[in-house]
């Protein structure tokens, strides 16, 4: 998968009609809320009530909470691949870490729902998704002589995630100690 446009059927179910559409997007978007509020089992009722629909309205678009959770997983890793183009016109370097900062504030915040996608064909093509969007940013850094030639995309997720679950006690903790962790990645400048 190239792109999130054309990743099949994961990201392409939003409804076409404008009205319906409005629906899906306020639905998306209360239910994003809601989950962070509340936690992945949180009440339908709620995302409905918050979303300024009926019941009814949520289950013709989401005929499950499984749905409605790839709905909002989907939604959030768009927008962080979106993120990978906003950040094109940056230096290599500012643009790689600009993304892995995003990355992190994304995976912090969606961990629950990952954990209840993590086994489904969703949850796959956004991981390919996630790739397809960041790969190319570490290679341009590689290319300019400003990260490490040795890292691969899978070892800087996997360097940048593992903080993700720590707990941090202090406002910013989280930044810095990704910060400790990127100059890892970052060619030393006598190899530059």
């Amino acid at each position: 998968m190239a792109s999130p446009e054309q990743a099949p059927e994961v990201f392409a179910r939003r409804p076409k009609r404008a009205d319906a559409r409005r629906n899906y997007e306020a639905l998306v978007a209360a239910a994003r809320d809601v989950f962070a509020e509340r936690g992945a089992a949180a009440s339908l009722e709620e995302v409905a009530r918050r979303a300024g629909v009926g019941i009814g309205t949520l289950y013709r678009h989401f005929p499950s909470r499984q749905e409605l959770l790839e709905a909002v997983y989907v939604d959030e890793v768009e927008a962080l691949c979106r993120s990978a183009a906003d950040l094109a016109d940056r230096p290599p370097w500012d643009a790689l870490t600009a993304w892995l900062n995003r990355f992190v504030g994304y995976v912090a915040t969606k961990r629950a729902l990952a954990e209840q996608l993590v086994n489904s064909e969703v949850f796959r093509g956004c991981r390919t998704a996630i790739y397809d969007a960041g790969e190319p940013m570490l290679r341009r850094a590689q290319e300019a002589g400003v990260a490490r030639p040795d890292a691969t995309f899978d070892d800087v997720l996997r360097l940048v995630t593992g903080l993700t679950g720590a707990q941090f006690t202090e406002p910013g903790q989280r930044e810095r100690v990704l910060g400790f962790a990127l100059d890892g990645l970052r060619r030393p400048v006598e190899q530059r």
